[in-house]
């Protein structure tokens, strides 16, 4: 069912959905300078002329989280604490980057991360669609142009939003409202075309071994800003935080942390399991267009926002990357 809805009274029923959900939206931040998700409670904040510089992800999994508080004599689970749910407005690519970490946090070996698992169960969508591809998207190649899950789409017009109800949770905030006919239209067609490569178990110690990976160990800075714009990305590290000098009293962290990093496979003894940023970048095609679907079987976990080529200070290229490892894979490279 569609409705067609002035922004004024869309931004009333933005006031009747926060008394039960936050709403998160791509929006401008403090300094007007980067656009990432965050609360907003009138449709005019949403920025949708331009791509946002961070995914939705921040929302449902923190950049930090406690864990847990220890005690001198007791360790205590930490509780979220917000009852409210997250509702929030992302195009396609964002809605199916959750997909894949719900397979890393609650399908991965056999036990549900709690964590996660807490903040994603509040989480629904609404649908902000995409009137045409940006740039550096190549969301078609890998299949993540079209999003079913859902609750809500909008259209957002100069003077009005279109409205697609698809969860009947919903039904009461729009009884009586104009009925139109909108359903949600997606991209078909992006600017780029990722060239996936072909890497299977047959040829991965070959394509492991290609000189192709030293190039950017002059090049990357393993500054891991690539790995802190991707929706799918999913590495943190724990760090334990001492309340006071001497004291046993403290809090376990999961903070976000990034394949791309110098010190991301760095162990108490000293050493490092890769030791150059070609070694990391290899790493993370292969989690990307490799052994992610190898593992789950149905996707890779790549969505194609590009937003890690746009976030690169040395503009170095993930997309032109994965397909020239395409062409040496064609080609018989060794």
């Amino acid at each position: 069912m569609g409705y067609c809805i002035e922004k004024t009274r869309f931004d009333e029923i933005l006031g009747e959905l926060a008394e039960t959900y936050q709403i998160y939206a791509p929006r401008l931040d403090a300094q007007k300078r980067r656009v990432r998700f965050g609360k907003i409670n009138s449709v005019s904040q949403i920025v949708t002329d331009r791509q946002s510089d961070f995914s939705a992800k921040e929302v449902y999994y923190p950049i930090s989280q406690v864990m847990f508080y220890f005690r001198d004599d007791r360790v205590e689970i930490s509780e979220a604490k917000d009852e409210k749910d997250f509702l929030i407005f992302a195009r396609a690519c964002d809605i199916n980057s959750i997909r894949r970490l719900d397979r890393i946090f609650l399908e991965n070996g056999g036990a549900q991360d709690l964590f996660y698992k807490r903040l994603r169960d509040k989480v629904k969508f609404v649908l902000l669609e995409c009137p045409e591809s940006f740039d550096e998207c190549f969301c078609v190649s890998v299949g993540s142009n079209i999003a079913e899950d859902y609750s809500l789409a909008v259209r957002i017009n100069d003077d009005d939003v279109k409205v697609e109800l698809k969860d009947e949770d919903f039904e009461d905030y729009f009884d009586d409202e104009e009925e139109c006919d909108y359903h949600a239209e997606f991209v078909t067609e992006n600017k780029k075309t990722v060239r996936i490569p072909q890497i299977s178990r047959d040829n991965l110690k070959t394509v492991s071994e290609l000189e192709f990976w030293k190039q950017f160990d002059d090049k990357c800075l393993s500054c891991g800003g690539c790995n802190t714009v991707c929706g799918t990305c999913s590495c943190f590290d724990t760090v334990d935080v001492i309340y006071e000098e001497g004291s046993n009293d403290g809090e376990r962290r999961r903070v976000w942390s990034g394949c791309m990093l110098e010190d991301f496979t760095l162990t108490a003894g000293g050493s490092r399991a890769r030791k150059t940023p070609g070694a990391n970048m290899r790493f993370k095609v292969f989690h990307k267009f490799y052994d992610f679907k190898d593992r789950f079987g149905e996707e890779h976990m790549c969505v194609g926002c590009g937003r890690c080529d746009i976030r690169c200070p040395k503009e170095l290229s993930f997309f032109d990357t994965v397909c020239e490892l395409h062409d040496l894979i064609e080609e018989g490279a060794e």
